[in-house]
């Protein structure tokens, strides 16, 4: 009888992708895979262990699965494992712990589960190479996340993802490459390259190559339609780089550029490398090489010792900046770093109060910038063509398209008429 498994993804869109990696192996090994809310044989929490808050999540999600199945085996995977795999272990609910290297034995390690709860964890700080999972198709059908990079060197006071993924290491180019022409075989019009640190691409190959030298390459292999580039952090975005995204007629026009705080004293204190004023010299060189260019940043508010002052800072920097939305993360204390020791720890109340004060600002970022776009013609990849046609724009702006049918996983012109929310209402363009 076929066995019936759930799995389920926190955090960042490397997890997604190794997620949508380990569903592919299952699958190809004879288990049916099935939505977390059901009853399964086998239940796959991915998880992320960048604050407590987040481990508490998974630990919610094991008691969820075994209320769900009382019988079933509940598999941790993913940083929180990588990191806390005794005190998963504790959990009785816990039938197994895996670390983020045995995620591509995930097939083989369940098969050869026994009554005995264990953990299988090894130690990425001797991991040397980095090596893509193996992924033949996405659950998206229209954009793929393709992983080129693991791990990262950085020590960021606020941050446990250095031990819990390892050195930065990167994917060899010809394996990114083939890893693009196997998405583009089976149709798909984008490729989203990600990392976790991927600005440092290539820093740690033999021989040395780095992020241009790779989108270069791609480039000229003319596989896909579309490349979409994830977060890089402001220091690693060199003139000769943002030359090419600009002239670039696959690379979408969309970063995703870090910032955290706009306070120089608090980026001291978070060892972030960089003050405001190389924050806003990379932007405005972005702006001023790509004008319509999409630039959305990480903030992270209520950071220890963050004072009145501090906070204003950085609302004013950020209101000042040409930026088109905000991923805003309260400040929630990981043990295991720097921060989590720093004094003063802040209240609860204040941290919500300056969060949401950053999202209504993100709020009216969002529209404004999609308002610039009315009366004006985008291409837009159409990922949604019943119930309504919704595609995503090169600049990262979700767009409604009126008109046609059967558009799906197609990238057409459209003529934008309205911004509502943040999101762009328009028509197809026949051509």
């Amino acid at each position: 009888m076929t066995k019936t498994i759930a799995i389920t993804t926190l955090g960042c869109k490397i997890n997604q992708f190794e997620s949508a990696a380990m569903s592919e192996a299952l699958e190809q090994d004879g288990f049916s895979i099935v939505p977390f809310t059901e009853p399964a044989d086998f239940y796959v929490i991915n998880s992320c262990t960048v604050t407590a808050k987040t481990d508490a999540e998974s630990r919610r999600l094991i008691r969820r699965a075994a209320r769900l199945n009382p019988r079933a085996r509940v598999v941790v995977t993913g940083c929180y494992a990588q990191m806390s795999a005794e005190e998963l272990l504790k959990i009785p609910e816990v039938s197994l712990v895996l670390g983020n290297s045995e995620k591509r034995r995930i097939a083989e390690l369940i098969r050869g589960m026994n009554d005995q709860p264990a953990a299988i964890v090894a130690d990425v700080s001797q991991q040397q190479s980095g090596q893509s999972a193996p992924l033949e198709s996405f659950a998206e059908h229209t954009r793929a996340f393709l992983q080129v990079q693991n791990g990262c060197d950085a020590r960021c006071a606020y941050c446990i993802v250095p031990f819990a993924r390892g050195a930065s290491r990167s994917v060899a180019p010809q394996e990114a490459l083939e890893g693009i022409a196997s998405f583009a075989a089976k149709g798909f019009q984008e490729i989203v390259l990600t990392g976790i640190h991927l600005g440092g691409y290539g820093l740690d190959l033999a021989p040395r190559t780095d992020l241009l030298e790779l989108l270069v390459r791609i480039e000229e292999s003319a596989l896909v339609r579309r490349l979409r580039i994830g977060s890089v952090e402001p220091t690693e975005l060199p003139p000769e780089l943002v030359r090419f995204i600009a002239a670039s007629q696959m690379v979408c026009p969309h970063l995703h550029l870090p910032l955290q705080s706009g306070s120089d004293g608090v980026l001291a204190r978070m060892n972030r490398g960089y003050d405001s004023a190389l924050y806003r010299r990379v932007v405005e060189s972005l702006q001023h090489a790509i004008p319509d260019i999409c630039l959305g940043t990480d903030v992270i508010v209520g950071f220890p010792g963050e004072s009145d002052q501090e906070f204003s800072e950085t609302y004013r920097f950020i209101e000042s900046l040409p930026l088109a939305y905000l991923h805003v993360f309260p400040f929630s204390p990981r043990p295991g770093t720097p921060a989590a020791a720093m004094t003063p720890q802040l209240h609860s109340r204040v941290i919500k109060e300056r969060a949401e004060a950053l999202r209504q600002l993100s709020e009216s970022k969002k529209q404004a910038y999609a308002e610039g776009f009315i009366g004006r013609e985008l291409q837009v990849l159409v990922q949604k063509d019943a119930g309504g046609r919704k595609g995503l724009s090169r600049n990262y702006l979700p767009v409604l398209v009126e008109g046609s049918e059967g558009l799906f996983n197609r990238e057409v012109t459209v003529l934008i008429t309205a911004a509502k929310g943040g999101e762009l209402v328009g028509n197809h363009k026949k051509t």
